[in-house]
């Protein structure tokens, strides 16, 4: 049986750091960077990527459109 994984792609540029992304993702796969951008913005990042289930909740609540969400079928090890 595949299991989906998912990946989250963050235009680091775009993201003013609202934060909502992280709030709506319910696997805690997002957080704020505490490095800024040129804008001087925390943006969001894949701190847990390895729960991602590319459920795209993120992408949904950004204001700003800048996150994409790629999602992929791996198999899965017994």
């Amino acid at each position: 049986m595949a299991k989906v994984r998912g990946a989250v792609v963050v235009d680091i540029e775009a993201c003013k750091g609202c934060g909502l992304c992280v709030v709506a993702c319910p696997h805690q796969v997002l957080a704020q960077n505490k490095q800024v951008n040129s804008r001087g913005y925390h943006y969001s990042f894949m701190e847990h990527a390895e729960n991602c289930i590319g459920c795209s909740n993120c992408a949904v609540v950004c204001p700003d459109t800048c996150i994409t969400v790629y999602r992929v079928k791996s198999e899965k090890t017994v």
